[in-house]
C-alpha cells in the first residue's frame, strides 16, 4: 500500500527533483554561449576575467554575471585542462554558488565542478577558500585546477602543514586558495594571538567551499581544534596508575559501548583506594575527596585508555609515538592528540615516552569555525542522510544533483552469518569467485585490525597480489586506489571518504602515464610508449565491464549509513556496471551492541547451518532503522555540545573583536583612561558602601589598595576627617590623582613609546586572562551536569556561570592593566626615535612585571630583563653577561648576550 506522501511523490516529484527542474533552464543558457566564446582567443578569454572584476566592482551582481562567467570557465577547462564540464556540473556548481551543498556521485567530477563557482565568487577580490582533508588533496587540487584558474588570469595557493607565516600570508592573498580545514582553522587561532595586525595571514572569510562537507562538518564537528602550551610534567604518575588497571577484574569496572564510557564499581573504586594508598599517593580516606580530584582524572583515563580505546582500531603506534586513527576514515591523524589527558594515558599504557600535558591557549570547533564564513558550500557524495543536521546547524541546504549517466550498478542484499569465522571464510571464497572471472574487487573494512586479519586469511588461502589500504599504507594511497579497478584485482581497503581518486575499470591511466613514461625524454620512443599504455588500459577496461565491473564487498556495516553509502559509491561511476554486497555476522560491532542475542536465538530456533546465511530485504531495513538510531543519538550529542560551545563562541568573539580593535588603535589613551576610572569606581565601592554612615568606612583597606593597585600614597584618611566629605568627592580625588600619575609617569616615555607599552600590556593580560578562563570553562562544563540532579537545566547554569566568570574576566583586565601601567618603568639609552621593526622603541629596557600581581621585581633602578618568544616573562638575575655595558644596539642587530637572536627578539624586547 502506498502512503499518501509517496503518493504525491510520485506524481508531482520530490523537492529535489522540483528544484532541479527549475535549475535545468540554466545550463541551457550556458549552452546558448557556448558557440559565442569558442571562437575568441586565449588572450580574449583571459581578459574577460579583468572585465568581470570591474563589471563586479561598479556594482553588478555575481547572479547576474552568472551565465558568462561560466561559459569562460567551461571554455577554459577545454584549453588548459582538456575537460568540458558536463550540463549537471554546471548544475552542481550553481548549487555550490547558492551557498548550498552539492551531493554529487562519485566519479562524477566534483573537483572541476567547485572551479565554476570559485571563479565566479573569486571576482569579488575578496578571497576564496576551498577546503580539503587532507594535504595530499589540497596540493593536488590546486596544482590541477591552478591550471586554469592561471589560465584565465587568477592566482592560486595553498596551505599546508609546514609552511612559515610569510608563505601563509602570500597564500591568503592569492584569488584562490586550496587548504585543510585543519590549516585553515589554526590559521585564525593563531592569528588572534597575534600582536600586530601585519603579523596576521588570513584577510577574512567571504566565502568556501568545503569538500567532502559531511566528513569535515559532521564527523569531525565534536573535534574541537586546540593551540596549547605545556603543564607539568606528571610522566610517573601516569605510569603508576596505569599499573593498577592490569590487576583489576571484570567485576571492578563497567564499560558502555553504545555511550563510550567507562566507570569504576563500588569494588573497584574500593581496590583502586587500596592500591593508591600503598603508592603513598592518595591522600585522605576517600578516591573522591577534593584532594585526590586529579587522581580520580588519572584513574578514569587509565581506565578508559586499557578499555574503551584499542591498539590499532582508535589509534596506532608509530616510531614511538600515539598517533590517532580518524574512525571515519581509517587515516592516521599525526599531530592530533586526545585532551584532558587521555593521550597520556595511553602513552602509559603503550610504554612509550609521555608528552606533557597541555593548556588550551585558543581553541575552536569547525562547527564555528566555518560559521563564521559570509557565504558556505560544500560537496561529498553523501549528504542527504545528515540534510537535518546540515540544516539547522548551518543553515545549510542539500541538493542532490543527477549523474551524467544513469547508474546501474546492483546493490544486493545483505548476508547475514551467526559467528565472524563463517563471514570471513565466506568472504574468501566470494573474494576467489571473483577473481577467478578477472573482476576487480574492493573489499570494505571497519578498523586496520580487521583489514590486516582478513589479509591473512587471504594468504591462508592462496591469494596474492592483493594491496591492502590503511593507515599503515597512507603514502601510498593514491596509487592504490587508482589501480584498484584492473581486472582481477584485489585492494583491502579501510573507509573509502575523501580518498580523492576514482577508481577506474582498467586502472588509472593518467597515473599510469605519470609513473612509466616520468624519466623517459620526449620523442618519437615516448610517443609509442604512451600508445603501448593506452591501449593496454582500454583492453582492461574492456575485461573489467565484462567481469561486470567493480565488485564492493563490505565486511561489516558501519554505524551511519553514509560511510557505507561512500563505499557502494565506488562502484558505478559514469554509467560503469558494477554491483555490491555487505557480509555481516552476528558478532559484528553494530549487531552486537543493538540487539543481536534475540535474533541469534531466532535463527538457531530456525534451524540456520554453520557456514548458511540469512538474506532478506528485511534484515536491510531492520540494520537501517538502527543506523538511524544511532546517527540520531549522534546529532543530540553534537547539538548539545555546539550549543554549550555557542556560550564559549560568543565571548571568543568579544575579545578576538576586542584584540583587533586594540591592535589597529593608534591612541589608547581614552581606553586606558576609562579602566582607570573603572577600577577606582569598583576600589571605593567595595571600601565605603553605598549610603553607609562615614564610621563604616572601611579608609584603611582603601589606602592600602590604593597603594597597592595605583602606586600612589594618598592621605585618604586626612580627607575624611574635612567637613561634608562625601564618597563622590574621595572618588574624584583617587581618579585625579591616579591621572595625574599616570600622565606624568607616560609623558616621561613619549606618545609612540606610549602607545606602544599601553597596547602591548593590554594585549598580553588580555590573552593571559583568556587563557585562564578557557581552563575555567572546561572545568565549569566537566561538572555542571549534575546541576541536572537539582532539577536545573545544565545548559542555562553553564550559560549563567559562565557570564558571571566572563564578567570577573573583564573586571581582572581593567585591574592587572591598571596596575601594570601605574608601576612601568622605562630607561632609554637615548631619546625614543619612534617605532621601528616590528613595532619596539630603540632603546627600551623593560623591567620585570609579574602578569598577576603588576610587582616590579627589578625596583626603580631598572634592572634589565628579557623576555622570551612566548612573551611570558623571566627575570635575568643568572645571566652572565651585563646589558649596562652594551651601549646602544641596533634593532635588528644579534644581541649581545649570544643567544644568537636578533636583539628585539632577545633582550631588547618589550611586552
Amino acid at each position: 500500500m502506498v502512503s499518501l506522501g509517496g503518493f504525491a511523490t510520485k506524481l508531482f516529484g520530490s523537492a529535489n527533483d522540483r528544484r532541479i527542474k527549475k535549475l535545468q533552464p540554466f545550463a541551457d543558457i550556458v549552452n546558448a554561449l557556448e558557440d559565442e566564446i569558442a571562437v575568441i582567443s586565449d588572450a580574449e578569454l583571459r581578459a574577460k576575467t579583468d572585465a568581470f572584476k570591474k563589471r563586479v566592482a561598479d556594482g553588478e551582481s555575481l547572479d547576474d554575471l552568472m551565465p558568462e562567467a561560466f561559459a569562460v570557465v567551461r571554455e577554459g577547462s577545454k584549453r588548459a585542462l582538456g575537460m568540458r564540464p558536463f550540463d549537471v556540473q554546471l548544475i552542481g556548481a550553481r548549487v555550490l554558488h547558492e551557498g548550498s551543498i552539492a551531493e554529487m556521485r562519485t566519479g562524477e567530477g566534483k573537483t572541476l565542478v567547485a572551479t565554476l563557482a570559485v571563479y565566479l565568487n573569486a571576482l569579488e577580490d575578496k578571497g576564496v577558500h576551498v577546503v580539503t582533508v587532507n594535504d595530499y588533496l589540497a596540493r593536488r587540487d590546486a596544482e590541477h585546477m591552478g591550471r586554469l584558474y592561471g589560465f584565465l588570469g587568477m592566482s592560486t595557493g595553498v596551505i599546508v602543514h609546514g609552511m612559515s607565516d610569510d608563505e601563509r600570508r602570500e597564500a591568503y592573498r592569492c584569488d584562490i586558495t586550496y587548504g585543510t580545514n585543519n590549516e585553515l582553522g589554526f590559521d585564525y587561532l593563531r592569528d588572534n594571538m597575534k600582536y600586530e595586525r601585519e603579523q596576521m595571514v588570513q584577510r577574512g572569510h567571504r566565502y568556501a567551499i568545503v569538500d567532502e562537507v559531511d566528513s569535515i562538518l559532521i564527523d569531525e564537528a565534536r573535534t574541537p581544534l586546540i593551540i596549547s602550551g605545556p603543564l607539568d610534567d606528571k610522566s610517573d604518575l601516569y605510569i603508576k596508575v596505569d599499573t593498577f588497571i592490569p590487576q583489576l577484574s571484570e567485576d571492578d569496572y563497567e564499560i558502555d559501548e553504545k555511550q563510550r564510557t567507562a566507570t569504576f564499581t563500588e569494588e573497584g573504586t574500593e581496590k583502586m583506594e587500596n592500591l593508591l594508598r600503598e603508592a603513598g599517593l592518595m591522600q585522605g580516606n576517600s578516591l573522591y575527596d577534593v584532594e585526590n580530584v586529579s587522581l580520580v582524572h588519572h584513574a578514569n583515563n587509565a581506565l578508559r585508555a586499557h578499555k574503551l580505546f584499542a591498539r590499532d582500531k582508535d589509534y596506532m603506534v608509530n616510531r614511538g609515538e600515539i598517533v590517532i586513527v580518524d574512525e571515519f576514515t581509517g587515516r592516521q591523524m599525526p599531530g592530533r592528540r586526545f585532551s584532558e589527558g587521555l593521550h597520556q594515558a595511553l602513552e602509559a599504557k603503550e610504554k612509550v615516552e609521555i608528552q606533557p600535558e597541555n593548556q588550551t591557549l585558543a581553541s575552536i570547533t569547525f562547527q564555528n569555525y566555518f560559521r563564521m564564513y559570509d557565504k558556505l558550500a560544500g560537496m561529498t557524495g553523501t549528504a542527504t542522510t545528515e540534510a537535518e543536521e546540515f540544516g539547522n546547524i548551518y543553515g545549510l541546504e542539500v541538493v542532490e544533483v543527477p549523474t551524467n549517466l544513469p547508474v546501474i550498478r546492483a546493490d544486493e542484499d545483505d548476508e547475514v552469518y551467526r559467528t565472524a569465522e563463517e563471514k570471513f571464510a565466506a568472504i574468501v571464497e566470494e573474494i576467489k569467485t571473483a577473481k577467478e572471472k578477472g573482476q576487480p574487487t574492493l573489499v570494505g573494512t571497519t578498523s586496520i585490525e580487521k583489514s590486516e586479519y582478513l589479509a591473512e586469511r587471504l594468504k591462508e588461502a592462496g591469494l596474492k597480489g592483493f594491496e591492502v589500504l590503511n593507515a599503515r599504507q597512507h603514502e601510498r594511497e593514491a596509487y592504490i586506489v587508482a589501480q584498484a579497478g584492473v581486472p582481477g584485482s584485489i585492494t583491502i581497503a579501510t573507509n573509502m571518504a575523501g580518498r580523492g581518486t576514482d577508481i577506474q575499470l582498467g586502472g588509472n591511466l593518467e597515473m599510469r602515464l605519470a609513473e612509466e613514461l616520468a624519466d623517459m625524454p620526449e620523442g618519437e620512443e615516448r610517443k609509442a610508449a604512451e600508445e603501448r599504455i593506452r591501449a593496454e588500459v582500454a583492453e582492461l577496461k574492456q575485461k573489467a565491464l565484462e567481469a561486470g565491473g567493480l565488485y564492493v564487498l563490505a565486511t561489516e556495516r558501519h554505524e551511519s549509513r553514509r560511510i557505507d553509502n561512500q563505499l557502494r559509491g565506488r562502484s558505478g561511476r559514469q554509467g560503469d556496471p558494477g554491483r555490491s554486497k555487505f557480509y555481516l555476522s552476528l558478532q559484528d560491532d553494530l549487531m552486537r551492541i543493538f540487539g543481536s542475542e534475540r535474533m541469534d536465538g531466532m535463527l538457531q530456533k530456525l534451524g540456520l547451518q554453520e557456514g548458511e546465511a540469512i538474506i532478506h530485504p528485511w534484515i536491510n531495513k531492520a540494520l537501517e532503522k538502527a543506523q538511524k538510531k544511532v546517527e540520531a543519538r549522534n546529532f543530540d550529542i553534537r547539538k548539545n555540545l555546539l550549543k554549550y560551545d555557542d556560550v564559549m563562541n560568543d565571548q571568543r568573539k568579544v575579545v578576538f573583536e576586542q584584540r583587533l580593535d586594540l591592535m589597529d588603535g593608534e591612541d589608547l589613551t581614552d581606553t586606558i583612561a576609562e579602566m582607570r576610572e573603572e577600577v577606582v569606581d569598583d576600589m571605593v565601592r567595595r571600601h565605603i558602601p553605598e549610603n553607609a554612615y562615614a564610621e563604616s568606612w572601611d579608609i584603611k583597606g582603601l589606602t592600602a589598595e590604593v597603594e597597592e593597585a595605583l602606586n600612589i600614597d594618598l592621605p585618604i584618611a586626612e580627607w575624611v576627617e574635612e567637613d561634608g566629605i562625601a564618597e563622590d568627592d574621595i572618588r574624584e580625588r583617587i581618579l585625579v590623582a591616579a591621572t595625574a600619575a599616570a600622565d606624568e609617569r607616560a609623558n616621561r616615555f613619549g606618545p609612540d613609546v606610549r602607545t606602544y607599552v599601553e597596547k602591548s600590556i593590554l594585549l598580553q593580560t588580555l590573552d593571559h586572562l583568556w587563557r585562564e578562563h578557557l581552563v575555567n570553562l572546561d572545568h565549569l562544563r566537566s561538572v555542571i551536569g549534575f546541576r541536572g540532579y537539582g532539577q536545573r537545566d545544565p545548559l542555562q547554569e553553564y550559560k549563567g556561570e559562565a557570564f558571571e566568570l566572563f564578567q570577573a574576566m573583564l573586571a581582572n583586565l581593567r585591574q592587572m592593566t591598571t596596575k601594570q601601567l601605574m608601576r612601568i618603568q622605562i630607561r632609554a639609552t637615548d631619546e625614543p626615535e619612534g617605532l621601528e621593526g616590528d613595532g619596539v622603541p630603540e632603546g627600551a629596557e623593560p623591567h620585570h612585571l609579574d602578569m598577576m600581581t603588576g610587582e616590579d621585581d627589578a625596583g626603580e633602578d631598572g634592572g634589565p630583563m628579557r623576555w622570551s618568544d612566548a612573551h611570558a616573562v623571566s627575570a635575568t638575575s643568572e645571566q652572565t653577561t651585563d646589558p649596562e655595558s652594551w651601549g646602544k644596539v641596533g634593532r635588528n642587530e644579534p644581541c649581545p648576550c649570544g643567544s644568537g637572536k636578533k636583539f628585539k627578539h632577545c633582550h631588547g624586547a618589550f611586552v
